[in-house]
């Protein structure tokens, strides 16, 4: 059977990235968050003090592009592949709502998509890989086989990060969380490099009534189709 290449897209706390680790796992495929790994930009971005609530340095981030070493390792544990910054395991640095707050922004400068864009395009060369993110079928995989669009209403994927984040015991209202995810969602529809859209090859798939095993048989029969 051949390998392929699965693309999944679609606006933050959709479910992507459950719906591509169950797909990994199934297939036998390696796994890519490329959220992490701009999570993890922001994260440095952060802890270097080049962006904050007043300001973002825009520059200097980019000058400092080459020291930002960004790395998959897989966790036989937990079964998927955690995101390390400059050889540090950064899984749970990057998932607060405080990094959520500033990766948008960080993903709208050119420099940082070009860089780990290349990254990404490396990681699916030999194919049989899922990848999520924004612009996956779109960009980085332009010819991807199965191209895939996640969406639900803001206030679905509100609720839904509200309660992953309470689950860890973040202290966050689900006000706050509805108002960054309606913040993400207008920055990465309207930024000028790679906005966020649905490739015209793609299918759409709301899960706002879905279940997580409806989601992934409704997903793995297209994947199937395509093998």
């Amino acid at each position: 059977m051949k390998k392929i290449i699965i693309a999944i897209d679609g606006f933050s706390s959709t479910g992507k990235s459950t719906i591509a680790k169950q797909l990994a796992k199934h297939l036998g495929y390696v796994y890519v968050d490329t959220g992490a790994m701009y999570r993890a930009v922001a994260l440095f971005s952060m802890e270097n003090g080049y962006i904050n609530k007043e300001s973002f340095d825009t520059q200097t981030l980019i000058n400092a592009l080459p020291d930002i070493r960004l790395q998959f390792v897989y966790n036989e544990q937990l079964g998927f592949a955690e995101m390390f910054l400059n050889d540090k395991n950064v899984e749970n640095d990057i998932r607060t709502l405080e990094v959520s707050q500033y990766v948008s922004r960080i993903a709208e400068i050119s420099e940082v998509r070009a860089k780990l864009v290349e990254q990404q395009q490396k990681m699916g060369q030999e194919r049989g890989i899922v990848m999520d993110g924004r612009d996956i079928g779109t960009v980085v995989f332009p010819d991807a086989e199965v191209k895939i669009f996640m969406n639900s209403s803001a206030e679905t994927r509100a609720q839904r990060r509200f309660e992953e984040l309470t689950e860890k015991g973040q202290n966050v209202t689900y006000e706050d969380v509805l108002k960054n995810v309606e913040e993400r969602d207008y920055i990465d529809t309207h930024r000028e490099d790679s906005p966020l859209i649905i490739a015209d090859d793609a299918v759409e798939i709301d899960n706002s009534k879905l279940d997580k095993n409806q989601q992934f048989q409704q997903v793995l029969k297209l994947v199937q189709h395509s093998m």
